[in-house]
């Protein structure tokens, strides 16, 4: 987002009306902002209203331009009432519309005040009556059911979600929502129980879904969310014990990212696309070719842990400990925050790969004492408990 759609120009016509502000969820001074609105997932956006600092608008995950500037529209709406429409003749220029009757409007509006305080079961439950009410053409149709499926993968309901996006998705074929329902979708499906009934012909039917939005390019969507559509396809390779599909899946997928990869403008953009293809690259089970993109990311990048971090990952699955270390090292030099466990995570296995497990339960009790020293909003008890559990583990 913040190399491609915040750079935009169509942007500029955004900037008097809205304060911007980007919070690092890394940095111990956010942890309060946490705390409040337990961010669930990363990017979240939020519009909040000056007057309370009540949030108005969440959206969680990537957007496009087009999307965003609805988005923002919203967010206003929401924060200055219902009768008050943005986007008037001229820029920031606002007009009276009269009271909103649409039931479908009305129940979305309410589902987006619950979403936006993170009431997942009930903005759910409005969601769905504004979808079911809804009529062909209705403008928030794609957003409802990418907040619904959100929803849903916060409270456990692969149902729900998997046999929604097998229903929205010919509605929202040739939209920007069509990667995100296609992959919130197999990803539901796959998680079902094997005894689940029609669970094949479910996983199926999505994944046929997420292929034809993988590979039609026409589709408008952020080239993340296209990858974020390979990872479900992979997944659900993986899933029905398919090595070759998969291997295939993943070849294709590197494909992509190497292209988008080649076309950014920036190191910074360039960057934007390493972790999904160090990921593509381990799927293929050839992590050595991340190695020079992670290179150059560290030399363009100097001030980012994000390079020797992956670095440190692919040197662990190559089995090049010492470069491994290494890379750790300076990483760890530069990280803060919670990211930090999983940098000693991947420092664990390397020092478990060289067979020196006094070393590795030195590095997993550092891990602990960094987790609980971490401010609530961004300490995890989860986090803590899964580290101790493997600490005992080598005990």
């Amino acid at each position: 987002m913040r190399a491609y759609v915040f750079t935009d120009p169509a942007l500029s016509s955004q900037a008097g009306r809205f304060v911007w502000l980007e919070l690092n969820t890394e940095k111990a001074e956010n942890a309060a902002f946490l705390r409040r609105t337990k961010v669930p997932a990363l990017p979240t956006f939020f519009v909040v209203d000056p007057a309370d600092e009540r949030i108005a608008l969440r959206w969680v995950g990537g957007a496009t331009v087009t999307q965003l500037g609805k988005m923002l529209d919203d967010g206003e709406r929401s924060v200055n009432g219902a009768s008050v429409l943005t986007g008037g003749p001229e820029p920031g220029v606002r007009t009276v519309r009269p009271p909103i009757t649409d039931p479908a409007e009305l129940a979305f509006m309410e589902a987006e005040s619950l979403y936006a305080a993170g009431q997942y079961a009930p903005a759910a439950d409005r969601y769905e009556s504004a979808i079911g009410l809804s009529t062909p053409g209705w403008e928030h149709y794609g957003r409802a059911v990418e907040s619904v499926l959100f929803c849903y993968s916060e409270t456990d309901a692969d149902e729900k979600s998997a046999q929604l996006s097998r229903t929205a998705f010919p509605r929202l074929r040739n939209t920007s929502s069509a990667g995100n329902v296609a992959a919130s979708g197999l990803d539901a499906a796959v998680n079902l129980p094997p005894t689940y009934p029609g669970r094949d012909g479910l996983v199926a039917a999505l994944e046929n879904n997420a292929r034809i939005i993988a590979a039609d390019r026409s589709v408008p969507m952020a080239a993340d969310d296209r990858s974020a559509v390979y990872i479900s396809l992979h997944d659900a390779r993986l899933d029905a014990r398919d090595s070759t599909g998969a291997k295939r899946v993943a070849g294709e997928w590197a494909e992509f990212l190497e292209g988008e990869a080649a076309k950014a403008p920036t190191p910074d953009a360039r960057a934007v696309f390493d972790s999904h293809r160090l990921a593509a690259y381990q799927a293929l089970g050839q992590p050595e070719r991340a190695v020079p993109m992670l290179q150059a990311s560290e030399r363009d990048l100097p001030g980012d842990y994000n390079p020797p971090a992956r670095l440190a990952i692919a040197y662990r699955d190559m089995h090049r400990w010492n470069d491994a270390l290494a890379a750790s090292d300076r990483a760890l030099d530069k990280a803060y925050g919670p990211r930090t466990l999983t940098m000693l995570q991947v420092r664990t296995d390397i020092y478990l790969g060289m067979a020196d497990t006094t070393q590795a339960r030195s590095t997993l009790e550092r891990a602990i004492r960094t987790a609980e020293a971490l401010p609530e909003g961004q300490r995890s008890d989860r986090s803590i408990a899964s580290l101790k559990k493997r600490l005992a583990s080598l005990q």
